[in-house]
């Protein structure tokens, strides 16, 4: 009597590996995409004020009209873009229902869409329930980043290809690109008429240099999705949005009412409160992610770890000691009861991301320096 698709597509697997290892005792979890801040002050005070004020009806299904004008004037401070209020931006339930919306709106059965792996684990379940055909590309080889020349070649050997979907920086690498590299992608997602499905929810935490968007380099075949979970340290309050022509994100906006009906009003308060008068709060949170990044690449360096240094979030993706091969979550499941430190196994991620593991720094600083020195025992004991 269920849906045959959805029967056949498992659960989310971070979630399910973070459940499986839930019961060791004293374990620290580095698992999860959890900010370990509070939310800034005077957005808690905004949300406070608005259900003094009663603020606790229907909202426009798109969102308040103050808080797409906002995130419209953000985008243009941000990136030079124009994006209408009214038509052109749609507030959602995370970006998660953003990328839902936007997938279930814009895929026919049978559309191929690319997805570069090592990436977030939900992408290719949700492009395979609409229909979908999801072609995953092996980044590894590359450094965890898509280049121009593999793209082009992706698309010639899956011809014809509707959308990339791309996230930068990324979950699980915490890679990103310069504007010369999302240019050249760009150039030839241009060629081939590519749809461009930007999650850019980690845009807010990079941290050599600014994040450069999609939507300055396509801004006609580009629909950017973000939100405040990460930047703000909201996950809890489910804030997305999406940015997009007019012609897709009128459609996106039309299934975003069939979810969800409209955003909560309390939260629309808090959102507009934080890209109004907000734009500080990132700035402290990336400086002390990036202070976390580099104590943690410094424990597992000293440990026998290797790994690229992450370039944006807040992931460090390691490659696992040689004598795990590339059983990752063997790797997982022993460090776990053994070292009592949760990590997720690098093949969730899909192809390429066998043999590693990711660990969040948004933890608290005292538990990442604790995991740290049981990792470091661990790996003295094993070797």
């Amino acid at each position: 009597m269920g849906n045959r698709i959805l029967q056949q597509t498992p659960p989310a697997q971070i979630r399910a590996f973070d459940q499986e290892i839930s019961a060791v005792p004293e374990l620290v979890k580095l698992t999860l995409g959890e900010p370990g801040f509070d939310v800034p002050t005077h957005i808690k005070q905004a949300a406070i004020q608005s259900i003094h004020d009663n603020d606790s009806h229907y909202a426009a299904a798109a969102g308040k009209l103050p808080l797409r004008q906002a995130i419209a004037t953000n985008l243009k401070q941000r990136y030079g873009v124009d994006y209408q209020p009214d038509g052109e931006v749609v507030v959602t339930n995370g970006a998660t229902e953003a990328l839902t919306a936007s997938l279930l709106s814009l895929l026919n059965p049978g559309d191929k869409v690319i997805i570069p792996t090592p990436g977030y684990a939900l992408y290719q379940p949700l492009v395979t329930y609409t229909g979908a055909q999801p072609v995953e590309v092996n980044t590894r080889a590359d450094g965890f980043v898509l280049t121009p020349e593999k793209l082009a070649a992706v698309i010639e050997a899956n011809a014809p290809v509707k959308a990339l979907l791309l996230n930068f920086p990324v979950n699980p690498t915490g890679r990103t690109y310069q504007q010369a590299e999302l240019a050249a992608l760009a150039a030839v997602a241009k060629q081939y008429h590519l749809l461009v499905l930007a999650d850019e929810i980690y845009g807010d935490l990079t941290y050599d240099h600014r994040h450069y968007s999609m939507v300055e380099a396509l801004p006609e075949q580009t629909v950017l999705i973000s939100g405040l979970s990460k930047s703000h340290a909201m996950t809890g309050w489910r804030i997305g949005y999406l940015a997009g022509p007019a012609a897709l994100v009128q459609q996106i906006a039309k299934m975003h009412s069939f979810l969800v009906t409209c955003i909560n009003d309390t939260a629309q308060a808090a959102a507009l409160e934080a890209i109004e008068n907000g734009q500080d709060d990132p700035v402290k949170f990336r400086q002390e992610y990036e202070h976390r990044r580099n104590l943690m690449i410094e424990a597992l360096t000293a440990a026998g770890f290797e790994m690229a240094t992450p370039e944006g979030a807040f992931y460090l993706f390691a490659k696992i000691p040689a004598q795990y091969g590339d059983d990752d979550f063997a790797f997982a499941r022993v460090l776990a009861k053994q070292a009592r430190v949760g990590v997720i196994p690098g093949s969730v991620f899909g192809p390429g991301g066998e043999g590693y593991v990711r660990l969040s720094y948004a933890a608290d600083e005292a538990d990442i320096k604790v995991a740290m020195a049981r990792i470091q025992a661990f790996m003295a004991a094993q070797n």
